[in-house]
Protein backbone atom coordinates (compact mmCIF):
# COMPACT_ATOMS: atom_id res chain seq x y z
CA UNK A 1 0.00 0.00 0.00
CA UNK A 2 1.45 3.68 -0.77
CA UNK A 3 1.78 6.36 1.44
CA UNK A 4 1.30 9.72 0.86
CA UNK A 5 4.58 10.33 2.31
CA UNK A 6 6.33 8.39 0.03
CA UNK A 7 5.23 10.75 -2.86
CA UNK A 8 7.76 13.42 -3.46
CA UNK A 9 4.72 16.23 -2.84
CA UNK A 10 4.73 19.88 -1.42
CA UNK A 11 5.21 20.11 2.16
CA UNK A 12 1.32 22.31 2.24
CA UNK A 13 -0.61 19.20 0.50
CA UNK A 14 1.20 16.57 2.35
CA UNK A 15 -0.12 18.74 5.69
CA UNK A 16 -3.63 19.02 4.31
CA UNK A 17 -3.72 15.56 3.23
CA UNK A 18 -3.12 14.82 6.83
CA UNK A 19 -5.56 17.39 8.83
CA UNK A 20 -8.19 15.15 6.67
CA UNK A 21 -7.37 12.14 8.49
CA UNK A 22 -5.31 9.69 5.32
CA UNK A 23 -2.19 8.52 5.15
CA UNK A 24 -2.29 5.48 3.50
CA UNK A 25 -3.71 5.70 -0.88
CA UNK A 26 -6.63 4.08 -2.18
CA UNK A 27 -5.97 1.26 -5.01
CA UNK A 28 -7.17 4.36 -7.67
CA UNK A 29 -5.09 6.73 -6.00
CA UNK A 30 -2.17 4.72 -5.29
CA UNK A 31 -2.47 3.84 -9.60
CA UNK A 32 -2.82 7.25 -10.83
CA UNK A 33 -1.17 9.40 -8.68
CA UNK A 34 2.46 8.86 -9.85
CA UNK A 35 1.51 8.37 -13.64
CA UNK A 36 -0.28 12.06 -13.55
CA UNK A 37 2.54 13.28 -11.85
CA UNK A 38 4.94 12.96 -14.34
CA UNK A 39 2.41 15.12 -16.49
CA UNK A 40 0.84 12.08 -18.75
CA UNK A 41 -2.37 11.97 -19.86
CA UNK A 42 -4.79 9.09 -17.17
CA UNK A 43 -8.02 7.30 -17.97
CA UNK A 44 -8.91 6.08 -14.15
CA UNK A 45 -11.98 3.44 -14.23
CA UNK A 46 -13.44 3.89 -10.49
CA UNK A 47 -16.82 4.55 -8.99
CA UNK A 48 -17.82 7.47 -6.79
CA UNK A 49 -16.72 6.79 -2.95
CA UNK A 50 -13.27 5.18 -4.08
CA UNK A 51 -11.13 8.65 -3.70
CA UNK A 52 -10.38 9.28 -7.36
CA UNK A 53 -11.30 13.32 -6.67
CA UNK A 54 -8.10 13.00 -4.65
CA UNK A 55 -6.38 11.20 -7.12
CA UNK A 56 -6.70 13.90 -9.72
CA UNK A 57 -6.51 17.17 -7.40
CA UNK A 58 -3.18 15.73 -5.51
CA UNK A 59 -1.46 16.09 -9.11
CA UNK A 60 -2.37 19.35 -10.38
CA UNK A 61 -2.45 20.86 -7.27
CA UNK A 62 1.37 19.88 -7.07
CA UNK A 63 1.69 21.78 -10.32
CA UNK A 64 -1.11 24.75 -10.34
CA UNK A 65 0.82 28.27 -9.21
CA UNK A 66 -0.24 30.99 -7.49
CA UNK A 67 -0.61 33.02 -10.95
CA UNK A 68 -3.78 34.45 -10.86
CA UNK A 69 -5.20 32.86 -14.41
CA UNK A 70 -7.27 29.68 -14.76
CA UNK A 71 -4.95 27.03 -14.79
CA UNK A 72 -6.99 23.82 -13.57
CA UNK A 73 -10.70 22.61 -15.52
CA UNK A 74 -12.61 19.96 -14.03
CA UNK A 75 -15.61 18.75 -15.17
CA UNK A 76 -18.72 17.12 -13.88
CA UNK A 77 -22.04 15.97 -14.25
CA UNK A 78 -24.07 17.29 -12.05
CA UNK A 79 -24.72 20.31 -9.50
CA UNK A 80 -24.07 17.92 -6.52
CA UNK A 81 -20.92 16.98 -7.39
CA UNK A 82 -19.74 19.89 -8.71
CA UNK A 83 -20.28 20.94 -5.08
CA UNK A 84 -18.55 18.34 -3.47
CA UNK A 85 -15.58 18.25 -5.33
CA UNK A 86 -14.92 21.79 -4.97
CA UNK A 87 -15.05 21.22 -1.29
CA UNK A 88 -12.55 18.67 -1.72
CA UNK A 89 -10.42 21.01 -3.15
CA UNK A 90 -10.57 23.51 -0.94
CA UNK A 91 -9.45 21.19 1.91
CA UNK A 92 -6.55 19.89 -0.08
CA UNK A 93 -5.41 23.15 -0.86
CA UNK A 94 -6.22 24.60 2.64
CA UNK A 95 -2.13 25.55 3.07
CA UNK A 96 -1.79 26.84 -0.99
CA UNK A 97 -2.12 30.28 -1.88
CA UNK A 98 -4.89 29.04 -4.84
CA UNK A 99 -8.73 29.85 -5.32
CA UNK A 100 -11.33 27.28 -6.78
CA UNK A 101 -14.86 28.58 -7.55
CA UNK A 102 -17.41 25.57 -8.36
CA UNK A 103 -19.70 27.05 -11.61
CA UNK A 104 -23.10 25.39 -11.71
CA UNK A 105 -26.93 25.83 -12.57
CA UNK A 106 -29.35 27.29 -10.46
CA UNK A 107 -26.76 29.58 -8.60
CA UNK A 108 -27.24 33.21 -9.40
CA UNK A 109 -25.40 33.88 -12.46
CA UNK A 110 -24.28 36.92 -11.83
CA UNK A 111 -22.29 35.85 -8.55
CA UNK A 112 -20.20 33.65 -10.09
CA UNK A 113 -19.08 36.15 -12.66
CA UNK A 114 -17.97 37.86 -9.62
CA UNK A 115 -16.33 35.29 -8.48
CA UNK A 116 -14.72 34.45 -11.87
CA UNK A 117 -13.41 38.11 -12.38
CA UNK A 118 -11.36 37.20 -8.82
CA UNK A 119 -9.34 35.35 -11.23
CA UNK A 120 -9.52 31.62 -9.78
CA UNK A 121 -6.70 29.06 -10.66
CA UNK A 122 -9.30 26.44 -10.27
CA UNK A 123 -12.75 25.92 -11.50
CA UNK A 124 -15.03 23.10 -11.42
CA UNK A 125 -17.98 23.09 -13.67
CA UNK A 126 -20.78 21.33 -15.11
CA UNK A 127 -20.95 21.69 -18.71
CA UNK A 128 -24.14 23.73 -19.36
CA UNK A 129 -23.36 26.45 -16.86
CA UNK A 130 -19.16 26.34 -18.15
CA UNK A 131 -20.97 26.94 -22.07
CA UNK A 132 -23.39 29.79 -20.45
CA UNK A 133 -20.23 31.81 -19.12
CA UNK A 134 -17.52 30.94 -22.36
CA UNK A 135 -20.46 32.37 -24.61
CA UNK A 136 -20.86 35.51 -22.15
CA UNK A 137 -17.35 35.30 -22.38
CA UNK A 138 -16.96 35.57 -18.80
CA UNK A 139 -14.41 32.59 -18.64
CA UNK A 140 -11.30 32.09 -20.47
CA UNK A 141 -9.90 29.20 -21.37
CA UNK A 142 -6.49 29.83 -22.90
CA UNK A 143 -3.99 29.62 -20.35
CA UNK A 144 -5.20 26.47 -18.96
CA UNK A 145 -2.73 24.30 -18.51
CA UNK A 146 -5.24 21.07 -17.26
CA UNK A 147 -8.53 19.37 -17.82
CA UNK A 148 -10.32 16.64 -15.73
CA UNK A 149 -13.38 15.25 -16.44
CA UNK A 150 -15.00 13.40 -13.76
CA UNK A 151 -17.87 10.94 -14.65
CA UNK A 152 -17.13 10.81 -17.94
CA UNK A 153 -20.01 7.76 -18.60
CA UNK A 154 -22.77 9.68 -16.84
CA UNK A 155 -22.13 13.47 -18.87
CA UNK A 156 -22.30 11.26 -21.80
CA UNK A 157 -25.18 9.37 -20.72
CA UNK A 158 -26.52 12.88 -19.85
CA UNK A 159 -26.11 14.08 -22.96
CA UNK A 160 -23.55 16.24 -23.13
CA UNK A 161 -21.04 15.31 -25.34
CA UNK A 162 -21.85 18.17 -27.92
CA UNK A 163 -20.75 20.35 -24.87
CA UNK A 164 -18.08 18.44 -24.05
CA UNK A 165 -16.52 18.78 -27.82
CA UNK A 166 -17.28 22.33 -27.71
CA UNK A 167 -15.53 22.64 -24.34
CA UNK A 168 -12.69 20.51 -25.20
CA UNK A 169 -11.77 21.71 -28.72
CA UNK A 170 -11.76 25.44 -26.80
CA UNK A 171 -9.37 24.33 -24.67
CA UNK A 172 -5.56 24.69 -25.64
CA UNK A 173 -3.71 22.10 -27.58
CA UNK A 174 -0.94 21.60 -25.21
CA UNK A 175 -2.62 20.50 -21.87
CA UNK A 176 -2.86 17.59 -19.31
CA UNK A 177 -5.94 15.88 -19.71
CA UNK A 178 -7.36 13.47 -17.04
CA UNK A 179 -10.61 11.29 -17.70
CA UNK A 180 -12.29 9.37 -14.64
CA UNK A 181 -15.36 6.58 -15.47
CA UNK A 182 -17.20 3.95 -14.12
CA UNK A 183 -17.35 2.10 -17.39
CA UNK A 184 -15.29 2.15 -20.45
CA UNK A 185 -18.25 2.08 -23.05
CA UNK A 186 -17.52 2.89 -27.06
CA UNK A 187 -18.30 6.75 -25.94
CA UNK A 188 -15.80 7.44 -23.27
CA UNK A 189 -13.04 5.79 -25.44
CA UNK A 190 -14.03 8.31 -27.93
CA UNK A 191 -13.52 10.64 -26.49
CA UNK A 192 -9.91 9.70 -25.46
CA UNK A 193 -9.07 9.26 -28.75
CA UNK A 194 -10.01 12.45 -29.76
CA UNK A 195 -8.97 14.66 -27.36
CA UNK A 196 -6.20 12.76 -25.06
CA UNK A 197 -2.83 11.97 -26.23
CA UNK A 198 -1.84 8.45 -24.83
CA UNK A 199 -3.53 7.89 -22.10
CA UNK A 200 -2.25 5.62 -19.68
CA UNK A 201 -5.44 3.44 -18.10
CA UNK A 202 -5.33 2.53 -14.35
CA UNK A 203 -8.55 1.35 -13.43
CA UNK A 204 -9.86 -1.13 -10.40
CA UNK A 205 -10.47 -4.52 -11.25
CA UNK A 206 -14.09 -5.53 -11.86
CA UNK A 207 -14.38 -7.68 -8.42
CA UNK A 208 -13.68 -4.64 -6.59
CA UNK A 209 -16.43 -2.53 -8.58
CA UNK A 210 -18.70 -3.53 -5.68
CA UNK A 211 -17.07 -3.31 -2.05
CA UNK A 212 -16.72 -6.67 -0.34
CA UNK A 213 -17.88 -5.32 3.13
CA UNK A 214 -21.32 -4.28 1.22
CA UNK A 215 -23.85 -7.09 2.12
CA UNK A 216 -26.41 -7.36 -1.14
CA UNK A 217 -29.38 -9.28 -0.57
CA UNK A 218 -32.41 -9.10 -3.27
CA UNK A 219 -36.29 -9.92 -3.11
CA UNK A 220 -38.13 -11.43 -5.40
CA UNK A 221 -41.62 -8.62 -4.77
CA UNK A 222 -44.82 -8.05 -7.49
CA UNK A 223 -44.70 -4.10 -7.85
CA UNK A 224 -48.12 -3.91 -6.01
CA UNK A 225 -46.04 -5.32 -2.91
CA UNK A 226 -42.81 -2.86 -2.92
CA UNK A 227 -44.50 -0.32 -0.60
CA UNK A 228 -45.83 -2.81 2.22
CA UNK A 229 -42.29 -4.68 1.72
CA UNK A 230 -40.20 -1.51 2.22
CA UNK A 231 -41.83 -0.27 5.25
CA UNK A 232 -41.72 -3.94 7.03
CA UNK A 233 -38.12 -3.47 5.80
CA UNK A 234 -37.36 -0.21 7.41
CA UNK A 235 -38.97 -1.22 10.49
CA UNK A 236 -37.19 -4.68 10.59
CA UNK A 237 -33.54 -3.09 9.90
CA UNK A 238 -34.31 0.60 11.80
CA UNK A 239 -31.60 2.31 9.88
CA UNK A 240 -29.36 4.87 10.96
CA UNK A 241 -29.36 6.71 7.61
CA UNK A 242 -30.45 4.96 4.65
CA UNK A 243 -30.89 5.66 1.08
CA UNK A 244 -34.47 4.73 -0.93
CA UNK A 245 -33.30 4.92 -4.95
CA UNK A 246 -37.01 5.04 -6.99
CA UNK A 247 -36.58 5.01 -11.07
CA UNK A 248 -38.14 8.56 -11.85
CA UNK A 249 -38.96 11.67 -10.12
CA UNK A 250 -42.72 10.57 -9.76
CA UNK A 251 -41.93 8.03 -8.03
CA UNK A 252 -39.68 9.59 -5.39
CA UNK A 253 -42.19 11.93 -4.56
CA UNK A 254 -45.36 9.64 -4.36
CA UNK A 255 -43.05 7.68 -2.11
CA UNK A 256 -41.84 10.27 0.05
CA UNK A 257 -44.84 11.29 0.81
CA UNK A 258 -46.46 7.91 1.26
CA UNK A 259 -43.52 7.48 4.29
CA UNK A 260 -43.65 10.61 5.70
CA UNK A 261 -47.97 10.22 6.26
CA UNK A 262 -46.71 6.93 7.54
CA UNK A 263 -44.30 8.70 10.26
CA UNK A 264 -41.13 8.07 9.07
CA UNK A 265 -38.16 10.84 8.56
CA UNK A 266 -37.85 10.53 5.03
CA UNK A 267 -37.46 13.97 2.34
CA UNK A 268 -36.93 13.27 -1.48
CA UNK A 269 -34.34 14.80 -4.21
CA UNK A 270 -34.67 15.01 -7.49
CA UNK A 271 -34.04 17.12 -10.45
CA UNK A 272 -36.85 19.50 -9.79
CA UNK A 273 -35.95 20.88 -6.82
CA UNK A 274 -34.19 24.20 -6.27
CA UNK A 275 -31.05 24.26 -5.17
CA UNK A 276 -31.65 25.59 -1.99
CA UNK A 277 -34.34 23.14 -1.42
CA UNK A 278 -31.50 20.44 -2.31
CA UNK A 279 -29.11 21.84 0.26
CA UNK A 280 -31.75 21.72 3.09
CA UNK A 281 -32.47 18.08 1.94
CA UNK A 282 -28.93 17.37 2.34
CA UNK A 283 -28.03 19.39 5.47
CA UNK A 284 -31.23 17.39 7.64
CA UNK A 285 -29.88 14.35 5.96
CA UNK A 286 -26.33 14.97 6.81
CA UNK A 287 -27.41 16.22 10.77
CA UNK A 288 -29.11 13.71 11.20
CA UNK A 289 -33.01 15.39 11.40
CA UNK A 290 -33.98 13.01 8.66
CA UNK A 291 -32.65 9.44 8.32
CA UNK A 292 -34.52 8.43 4.84
CA UNK A 293 -33.56 9.48 1.73
CA UNK A 294 -35.67 9.05 -1.27
CA UNK A 295 -33.77 10.27 -4.40
CA UNK A 296 -33.15 9.15 -8.52
CA UNK A 297 -29.69 8.06 -9.84
CA UNK A 298 -29.61 11.74 -11.05
CA UNK A 299 -30.09 13.62 -8.01
CA UNK A 300 -27.71 10.86 -5.98
CA UNK A 301 -24.55 11.20 -8.36
CA UNK A 302 -21.66 12.38 -6.40
CA UNK A 303 -23.07 13.14 -3.07
CA UNK A 304 -20.68 12.02 -0.48
CA UNK A 305 -22.39 11.25 3.07
CA UNK A 306 -21.09 9.55 5.57
CA UNK A 307 -22.63 6.90 7.62
CA UNK A 308 -25.15 5.72 5.11
CA UNK A 309 -25.72 2.04 6.66
CA UNK A 310 -28.81 1.24 4.07
CA UNK A 311 -29.53 1.14 0.29
CA UNK A 312 -32.82 0.42 -1.04
CA UNK A 313 -32.97 -0.29 -4.32
CA UNK A 314 -36.79 -0.08 -4.61
CA UNK A 315 -37.04 -0.35 -8.32
CA UNK A 316 -33.65 -1.99 -10.01
CA UNK A 317 -32.09 0.86 -12.02
CA UNK A 318 -31.97 0.44 -16.02
CA UNK A 319 -28.12 0.44 -16.37
CA UNK A 320 -25.67 -1.37 -14.69
CA UNK A 321 -22.97 1.08 -13.59
CA UNK A 322 -26.16 3.16 -11.71
CA UNK A 323 -26.46 -0.01 -9.51
CA UNK A 324 -22.83 -0.38 -8.52
CA UNK A 325 -23.09 3.75 -8.11
CA UNK A 326 -26.15 3.33 -5.87
CA UNK A 327 -25.15 0.51 -3.35
CA UNK A 328 -21.29 2.49 -2.92
CA UNK A 329 -23.53 5.05 -1.14
CA UNK A 330 -22.44 2.59 2.12
CA UNK A 331 -19.93 0.65 3.08
CA UNK A 332 -17.36 3.20 2.69
CA UNK A 333 -13.84 3.27 4.50
CA UNK A 334 -14.18 0.17 5.38
CA UNK A 335 -17.70 -0.06 7.00
CA UNK A 336 -20.01 -2.48 6.57
CA UNK A 337 -23.46 -1.71 4.71
CA UNK A 338 -26.41 -3.49 3.54
CA UNK A 339 -27.62 -2.94 -0.33
CA UNK A 340 -31.56 -4.72 -0.42
CA UNK A 341 -33.47 -4.80 -3.60
CA UNK A 342 -36.18 -5.22 -5.14
CA UNK A 343 -36.83 -7.06 -7.72
CA UNK A 344 -40.37 -7.62 -9.83
CA UNK A 345 -40.54 -11.19 -11.26
CA UNK A 346 -40.18 -10.57 -14.91
CA UNK A 347 -36.77 -8.16 -14.16
CA UNK A 348 -35.44 -11.64 -13.13
CA UNK A 349 -32.87 -12.05 -16.58
CA UNK A 350 -32.07 -8.33 -15.65
CA UNK A 351 -30.57 -8.64 -12.16
CA UNK A 352 -28.69 -11.82 -13.66
CA UNK A 353 -26.93 -9.24 -16.10
CA UNK A 354 -26.36 -7.08 -13.05
CA UNK A 355 -24.47 -10.29 -10.66
CA UNK A 356 -22.49 -11.46 -13.87
CA UNK A 357 -21.28 -7.73 -14.43
CA UNK A 358 -20.26 -7.07 -10.88
CA UNK A 359 -19.28 -10.65 -10.56
CA UNK A 360 -21.01 -11.14 -7.45
CA UNK A 361 -24.22 -13.36 -6.76
CA UNK A 362 -27.32 -11.41 -4.91
CA UNK A 363 -28.94 -13.73 -1.60
CA UNK A 364 -32.05 -14.21 -2.40
CA UNK A 365 -33.96 -13.55 0.51
CA UNK A 366 -37.71 -14.37 2.57
CA UNK A 367 -40.02 -11.41 2.04
CA UNK A 368 -40.90 -10.51 5.64
CA UNK A 369 -44.26 -10.87 7.21
CA UNK A 370 -46.03 -8.22 9.17
CA UNK A 371 -45.68 -10.55 12.23
CA UNK A 372 -41.72 -10.55 11.43
CA UNK A 373 -42.21 -6.10 11.43
CA UNK A 374 -44.47 -6.50 14.23
CA UNK A 375 -42.33 -8.34 16.64
CA UNK A 376 -39.19 -5.96 15.77
CA UNK A 377 -41.03 -3.01 16.63
CA UNK A 378 -41.63 -4.07 20.09
CA UNK A 379 -37.72 -5.30 20.74
CA UNK A 380 -36.88 -2.07 19.68
CA UNK A 381 -39.66 -0.41 21.68
CA UNK A 382 -38.70 -2.88 24.33
CA UNK A 383 -34.99 -1.53 24.02
CA UNK A 384 -36.07 1.94 24.82
CA UNK A 385 -38.09 1.63 28.05
CA UNK A 386 -35.13 -0.16 29.33
CA UNK A 387 -32.71 2.35 28.49
CA UNK A 388 -35.24 5.06 29.94
CA UNK A 389 -35.38 3.03 33.23
CA UNK A 390 -31.75 2.72 33.50
CA UNK A 391 -31.40 6.04 32.63
CA UNK A 392 -33.51 6.83 35.94
CA UNK A 393 -36.41 9.18 33.50
CA UNK A 394 -39.07 8.07 35.27
CA UNK A 395 -39.73 10.33 38.61
CA UNK A 396 -42.19 12.40 36.99
CA UNK A 397 -44.41 9.36 36.16
CA UNK A 398 -43.87 7.38 39.15
CA UNK A 399 -46.89 8.66 40.79
CA UNK A 400 -49.48 8.51 37.74
CA UNK A 401 -48.00 4.66 37.33
CA UNK A 402 -48.64 3.53 41.15
CA UNK A 403 -52.34 5.22 40.87
CA UNK A 404 -52.76 2.69 37.71
CA UNK A 405 -51.59 -0.07 38.85
CA UNK A 406 -53.76 0.46 42.59
CA UNK A 407 -56.58 0.75 39.36
CA UNK A 408 -56.02 -2.06 36.99
CA UNK A 409 -53.53 -4.87 36.75
CA UNK A 410 -50.11 -4.21 36.28
CA UNK A 411 -49.08 -5.88 33.27
CA UNK A 412 -52.37 -4.40 31.62
CA UNK A 413 -51.55 -0.95 32.39
CA UNK A 414 -48.01 -1.46 30.79
CA UNK A 415 -49.33 -3.16 27.78
CA UNK A 416 -51.86 -0.35 27.18
CA UNK A 417 -48.95 2.71 27.85
CA UNK A 418 -46.45 0.75 25.40
CA UNK A 419 -49.12 -0.09 22.81
CA UNK A 420 -49.53 3.73 22.86
CA UNK A 421 -46.03 4.83 22.76
CA UNK A 422 -45.43 2.62 20.08
CA UNK A 423 -48.14 3.91 17.83
CA UNK A 424 -48.38 0.53 16.57
CA UNK A 425 -52.29 0.60 16.08
CA UNK A 426 -53.48 0.16 12.49
CA UNK A 427 -50.09 0.70 11.26
CA UNK A 428 -50.51 -2.49 8.19
CA UNK A 429 -53.64 -1.07 7.50
CA UNK A 430 -52.27 2.12 7.17
CA UNK A 431 -49.72 0.58 4.78
CA UNK A 432 -52.06 -1.25 2.92
CA UNK A 433 -54.44 1.94 2.15
CA UNK A 434 -51.63 3.54 0.11
CA UNK A 435 -51.36 2.96 -3.70
CA UNK A 436 -48.29 3.55 -5.60
CA UNK A 437 -48.57 4.57 -9.50
CA UNK A 438 -46.90 1.56 -11.15
CA UNK A 439 -43.55 1.87 -13.03
CA UNK A 440 -42.98 -0.54 -15.66
CA UNK A 441 -40.16 -3.28 -15.28
CA UNK A 442 -37.45 -3.45 -17.15
CA UNK A 443 -37.56 -6.16 -19.60
CA UNK A 444 -34.33 -7.77 -20.93
CA UNK A 445 -34.60 -9.45 -24.63
CA UNK A 446 -32.91 -12.48 -25.41
CA UNK A 447 -29.74 -9.76 -27.73
CA UNK A 448 -29.48 -7.58 -24.31
CA UNK A 449 -29.25 -10.57 -22.25
CA UNK A 450 -25.35 -10.66 -23.33
CA UNK A 451 -24.15 -6.76 -23.14
CA UNK A 452 -23.09 -5.93 -20.55
CA UNK A 453 -24.17 -2.15 -20.64
CA UNK A 454 -27.31 -0.71 -21.96
CA UNK A 455 -27.34 2.79 -24.00
CA UNK A 456 -30.07 5.00 -24.23
CA UNK A 457 -33.03 3.32 -25.73
CA UNK A 458 -31.59 0.07 -26.86
CA UNK A 459 -30.58 -0.69 -23.04
CA UNK A 460 -32.28 -2.19 -20.34
CA UNK A 461 -35.95 -1.37 -20.61
CA UNK A 462 -35.43 0.91 -23.50
CA UNK A 463 -36.02 4.18 -21.76
CA UNK A 464 -33.16 6.81 -20.56
CA UNK A 465 -31.71 6.07 -17.27
CA UNK A 466 -31.61 8.23 -14.33
CA UNK A 467 -35.21 10.47 -13.88
CA UNK A 468 -36.89 9.30 -17.03
CA UNK A 469 -36.46 12.24 -19.85
CA UNK A 470 -34.65 15.06 -21.30
CA UNK A 471 -31.60 16.33 -19.29
CA UNK A 472 -30.81 19.99 -19.02
CA UNK A 473 -27.55 21.21 -19.68
CA UNK A 474 -26.33 21.38 -16.13
CA UNK A 475 -27.75 17.90 -15.41
CA UNK A 476 -31.30 18.41 -14.27
CA UNK A 477 -33.89 17.13 -17.16
CA UNK A 478 -36.97 18.02 -18.26
CA UNK A 479 -39.86 15.89 -17.82
CA UNK A 480 -41.60 14.14 -20.41
CA UNK A 481 -45.49 13.10 -20.05
CA UNK A 482 -46.55 13.39 -16.45
CA UNK A 483 -46.55 9.61 -16.14
CA UNK A 484 -43.69 8.89 -18.40
CA UNK A 485 -46.39 6.66 -20.23
CA UNK A 486 -49.90 7.03 -21.46
CA UNK A 487 -52.72 5.49 -19.73
CA UNK A 488 -52.38 1.90 -21.60
CA UNK A 489 -48.29 1.93 -20.39
CA UNK A 490 -47.20 2.49 -24.02
CA UNK A 491 -46.40 5.86 -26.28
CA UNK A 492 -48.30 6.23 -29.28
CA UNK A 493 -46.93 4.30 -32.27
CA UNK A 494 -47.85 1.23 -30.51
CA UNK A 495 -51.12 -0.73 -31.01
CA UNK A 496 -53.02 -1.10 -27.69
CA UNK A 497 -53.02 -5.10 -28.41
CA UNK A 498 -49.68 -5.09 -30.31
CA UNK A 499 -48.06 -6.37 -26.66
CA UNK A 500 -49.28 -9.57 -24.95
CA UNK A 501 -50.24 -8.67 -21.22
CA UNK A 502 -47.61 -9.76 -19.59
CA UNK A 503 -44.85 -7.64 -21.88
CA UNK A 504 -43.71 -8.05 -24.87
CA UNK A 505 -44.77 -10.74 -27.83
CA UNK A 506 -42.14 -13.55 -27.36
CA UNK A 507 -39.49 -12.39 -29.97
CA UNK A 508 -40.52 -8.63 -29.63
CA UNK A 509 -41.07 -7.84 -33.22
CA UNK A 510 -41.28 -9.88 -36.27
CA UNK A 511 -37.61 -10.15 -37.74
CA UNK A 512 -38.10 -7.00 -40.02
CA UNK A 513 -39.95 -5.04 -37.65
CA UNK A 514 -43.29 -5.63 -39.99
CA UNK A 515 -45.36 -7.88 -41.43
CA UNK A 516 -44.04 -9.80 -44.41
CA UNK A 517 -46.09 -7.91 -47.01
CA UNK A 518 -47.68 -5.00 -44.88
CA UNK A 519 -46.47 -2.27 -47.12
CA UNK A 520 -47.69 -3.73 -50.43
CA UNK A 521 -50.91 -4.68 -49.19
CA UNK A 522 -51.43 -0.91 -47.57
CA UNK A 523 -50.50 0.30 -50.47
CA UNK A 524 -52.63 -0.79 -52.52
CA UNK A 525 -55.67 -0.68 -49.70
CA UNK A 526 -54.79 3.48 -49.80
CA UNK A 527 -55.30 3.28 -53.70
CA UNK A 528 -58.18 2.04 -53.17
CA UNK A 529 -59.38 4.06 -50.01
CA UNK A 530 -58.03 7.98 -52.11
CA UNK A 531 -60.27 6.76 -54.94
CA UNK A 532 -63.47 5.82 -52.88
CA UNK A 533 -62.73 8.83 -50.86
CA UNK A 534 -63.18 11.37 -53.65
CA UNK A 535 -66.64 9.91 -54.98
CA UNK A 536 -68.53 9.35 -51.99
CA UNK A 537 -66.55 10.94 -49.04
CA UNK A 538 -67.75 14.93 -47.94
CA UNK A 539 -65.86 16.91 -46.05
CA UNK A 540 -66.52 19.66 -43.29
CA UNK A 541 -65.11 23.31 -43.09
CA UNK A 542 -65.03 24.75 -39.97
CA UNK A 543 -68.29 22.97 -38.87
CA UNK A 544 -70.17 23.99 -42.25
CA UNK A 545 -70.78 21.14 -44.63
CA UNK A 546 -69.15 21.24 -48.07
CA UNK A 547 -69.99 19.19 -51.48
CA UNK A 548 -66.77 19.63 -52.31
CA UNK A 549 -64.68 16.39 -52.38
CA UNK A 550 -61.17 15.98 -51.61
CA UNK A 551 -59.81 13.47 -53.99
CA UNK A 552 -56.83 15.23 -55.10
CA UNK A 553 -55.81 15.40 -51.08
CA UNK A 554 -56.71 11.87 -50.59
CA UNK A 555 -55.15 10.79 -53.81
Amino acid sequence: MLRFFELDLKDEILRAILDMGFEEATPIQEQAIPVALTGQDVIGQAQTGTGKTAAFSIPFLQMVTEDPVLQVLILTPTRELCIQVEKEIKKLSSYLKVRSVAVYGGQDINRQIRELKARPQIVVATPGRLMDHMNRKTIRLDNLKRVVLDEADEMLNMGFLEDIETILSACPEERHTMMFSATMKDEVKAIANKFMKDPVLVKVEAQELTVPTIEQQYFEVKEHDKFKMLCRLLDIHNPELAMVFGRTKRRVDELTEALQKLGYQAEGLHGDLTQRHRDIVMNKFRNGQINIMVATDVAARGLDVSGVTHVFNFDLPQEIDSYVHRIGRTGRAGKEGIALTFVEPRELPHLKTIEKTIQRKLDKTRLPSATDSRRRRQELLQDTVRDAVNAGNVLNYQELANDLINEYDAVDALAAALELLAGDTGHEAAINEIKLSAERPIYVRRTEERKPSGKGRGGYGGGRRGDGGRYHRDGDREDRKKDGFKKDGFKDGHKKDGYKKDGYKKDGFKKDGFKKDSIKKDAVKNKEYAGKAGKNKTYTRDGKKSSKSYKKSAE
